[in-house]
């Protein structure tokens, strides 16, 4: 069992993980479900008072914990898929080459988002 676990995921942990999409769902719904409740108790909502909601503080926090939380909850799911589907054994040998590459290219992706995602939170 030790040796299907460190070839399967270089050293992680698979119950590291999964809980880490567990708790970055949770974050994510807590996340969704007070924007929900705060557009449907502010039904003529105006965007001074949407723009007043985020420059506080704690909403910027919650925001960022949303967006690091989206970016975990999509690397983990992204890279679980492209280790079970993009093999050797499905594709020969540009299976390896092919999965690192979109593997890289998702870190890319997730990097820019999180830095776009904290210069429109924090005004960088």
């Amino acid at each position: 069992m030790g040796m299907v676990t460190s070839i399967t995921n270089y050293g992680r942990s698979g119950l590291s993980d999964w809980m880490a999409q567990r708790v970055s769902g949770v974050v994510l719904l807590c996340y969704v479900v007070f924007l929900t409740f705060f557009m449907l108790t502010n039904p003529a909502l105006t965007f001074n008072e949407w723009e007043a909601l985020f420059q506080q503080n704690w909403m910027r926090t919650f925001s960022l914990l949303a967006l690091l939380s989206m970016i975990v909850h999509a690397w983990v799911g992204l890279w679980s898929v492209t280790t079970d589907y993009i093999t050797t054994r499905q594709l020969g040998a540009i299976g390896t080459p092919l999965r690192l590459f979109l593997q890289g290219v998702a870190a890319l992706l997730a990097f820019y988002y999180l830095v776009w995602g904290i210069q429109i939170l924090w005004g960088i």
